[in-house]
């Protein structure tokens, strides 16, 4: 089974929707889509309900006269903690200097129970209402967990695709993964309209693991002599 994560195309915040650039983005990522289409099998396919994963993919996919299911804990990953000084803010934007000084981040298994993101908000609650969710997919599709990997019965050739955002994409990607959450959303980045390809591999008849054939890829971007946005990406001092 493939999955393909895509983020949406470059954001227009103030109004939920894309940029001019966007659009151009999202047009190139169509053709992208298209030719998946012409090649594997898309079974399912998934989307946030907030309005830049929306338009990016009605612009993919209703060319194809495909339609999606939405999902309302696609949305971006919407949770709060509480810093030291009593604080609200996002969990996936940190400086360095203070998560990883915080060892309870990298359990895997505990990070969103631990003192640092314990001490208020609202962040378990959603990391379990989001890994849930992909949770059901993936056993909707023949696929359950059992400890660290995945088992199935029968394995498929199923093609996904989920149309999200940065910080709820790397939520799905730890599950599967296993992998800590906050690793991914301090030390990886994807650029807007770019594709993660995660496929099943069962080396041993029943036994699954979730593994990356290619992460945050913009090469319909580069066919169009269309630049990579930086969204998302803060590469200046504070």
């Amino acid at each position: 089974m493939k999955m393909y994560f895509i983020r949406h195309a470059d954001p227009y915040y103030p109004t939920d929707t894309l940029t001019e650039k966007g659009w151009r983005e999202a047009e190139a990522l169509a053709s992208r889509i298209a030719k998946i289409n012409e090649s594997e099998r898309i079974r399912d396919i998934y989307c946030s309900p907030l309005g830049r994963a929306q338009d990016t993919a009605h612009t993919c996919l209703d060319p194809l006269g495909k339609s999606f299911v939405t999902k309302d804990w696609m949305l971006e990953f919407p949770a709060k903690m509480q810093m030291p000084d009593g604080t609200l803010r996002m969990p996936w934007d940190l400086l360095p200097s203070f998560w990883t000084a915080k060892e309870d981040l990298y359990d895997k298994d505990n990070w969103f129970r631990g003192p640092t993101m314990s001490r208020g908000g609202d962040v378990e609650e959603w990391y379990l209402r989001v890994t849930r969710g992909i949770e059901e997919i993936v056993a909707s599709h023949g696929y359950t967990r059992s400890g660290n990997f995945y088992r199935t019965s029968g394995g498929n050739t199923d093609t996904l695709l989920f149309f999200c955002h940065l910080g709820v994409m790397f939520v799905m990607l730890s599950r599967l993964l296993s992998m800590p959450t906050p690793v991914l959303w301090q030390n990886f980045f994807v650029a807007p309209s770019s594709v993660t390809l995660v496929s099943t591999e069962e080396v041993v008849k029943g036994e699954v693991a979730f593994r990356v054939k290619y992460f945050g890829d913009v090469s319909h971007l580069y066919a169009v002599g269309e630049p990579p946005s930086d969204s998302g990406f803060f590469a200046e001092a504070r």
